[in-house]
């Protein structure tokens, strides 16, 4: 790449306050999510749906237990998200309903036999089970819930509770970057590597199905990323441009911004109506027109890349768009001690927490 792309701990912030550092994940109990379900149960099918708590252990581990404990195959079992191991997490599976002995919670979580699966500090307990009509599928969570306490925070000038009060309230007004958090591109930052290669027609090691998906994601996600940190960087953040595709916040549609409305569409996104939205590249991507477009076409040659390399990888990196900012819901602050902070807020399927944390600590480098 003639541009390396940024580290996601180096993207520039929105917010203008300093930052106050500290640290969470300290232990589980400091990083809490809970799953809001898009739809209710239906009380009958052939899926039971279950809601679980569990501590230290990823998605994909839940997954294994399952499949181990109640004798079914991974592909039966239905999940809307993944969560991270390192916290505690409620969370929505759907199971086939035959494979369970009862609906009571209590006796689910006895069926499971978690003795000999689960290692120290490992918890799961199945909170509540009903029929429902369909297995779960990524994406069908309405949001996610968290409560996370941020440890040893300080400031140069002021008090750290101050401060985080005051970049919540520039938050509650302007929104935060929806950038792809660093989990997203594993434990050396470069999970997408292997995808960027691939997509050049270099050589790279050969991948399996789940592999690549997941490289892939990976490319289109540092994409955006680049994108977003560049349009902070030229102050556009909330400038709507000719040619920039635009979502619905309410209904999540998106539209084409023509030149001769792009004063209009700012009212709109003033109002938080509308906002911009960048490229997670693939043949079905919705494309911007004009100005919109060229930047986004300076991302794909800064990666060596035209975009049209994305049409072999169809299947695992089909395309999208993704909003720019995003708006939390109940963003509060509490301070429980002087050097710990508590903070709580909602936010839509697919935002990182740690990228609204990140605009409270922001980098100390």
């Amino acid at each position: 790449m003639s541009d390396p792309p940024r580290s996601a701990s180096v993207l520039p912030c929105l917010t203008t306050t300093p930052g106050i550092g500290g640290q969470f994940r300290n232990q589980p109990e400091d990083f809490r999510v809970e799953e809001l379900p898009l739809y209710e149960t239906s009380g009958e099918g052939e899926h039971a749906m279950l809601f679980i708590e569990k501590r230290d252990i990823t998605t994909p581990r839940l997954v294994e237990v399952l499949s181990q404990s109640l004798g079914i195959s991974d592909r039966e079992i239905g999940v809307a998200g993944r969560k991270d191991r390192f916290a505690v997490t409620r969370q929505f599976v759907t199971v086939p309903a035959r494979s369970l002995e009862s609906l009571d919670p209590e006796q689910v979580t006895e069926q499971l036999q978690l003795g000999d699966q689960l290692g120290p500090g490992e918890s799961i307990r199945v909170l509540t089970a009903d029929r429902h009509r369909n297995k779960l599928k990524t994406g069908h969570l309405a949001g996610n819930r968290f409560e996370i306490v941020l440890r040893d925070v300080s400031v140069s000038e002021g008090e750290p509770f101050e401060v985080a009060q005051e970049t919540c309230r520039q938050i509650d007004r302007s929104g935060f970057v929806n950038y792809f958090g660093e989990q997203r591109f594993g434990h050396s930052d470069n999970s997408d590597e292997d995808g960027l290669r691939l997509l050049r027609g270099e050589k790279s090691r050969r991948l399996n199905r789940g592999a690549l998906r997941f490289t892939m994601s990976a490319v289109q996600s540092r994409l955006f990323n680049e994108w977003a940190a560049k349009r902070l960087d030229d102050g556009l953040a909330a400038t709507v441009l000719p040619g920039d595709i635009m979502q619905v916040i309410e209904s999540g549609g998106c539209f084409n911004v023509d030149p001769d409305e792009v004063a209009t569409e700012q009212s709109r996104f003033d109002l938080r109506e509308t906002v911009p939205t960048g490229p997670m590249f693939g043949p079905k991507m919705k494309t911007p027109a004009g100005e919109a477009a060229e930047r986004e076409k300076a991302i794909l040659e800064s990666a060596g890349l035209t975009g049209d390399e994305f049409a072999k990888f169809h299947k695992v990196a089909a395309g999208a768009r993704r909003p720019l900012l995003v708006w939390p819901k109940n963003l509060t602050v509490k301070q429980t001690s002087q050097s710990v902070l508590e903070f709580s807020f909602t936010l839509p399927a697919g935002t990182y927490a740690t990228s609204l944390l990140r605009e409270v600590q922001k980098s100390r480098e």
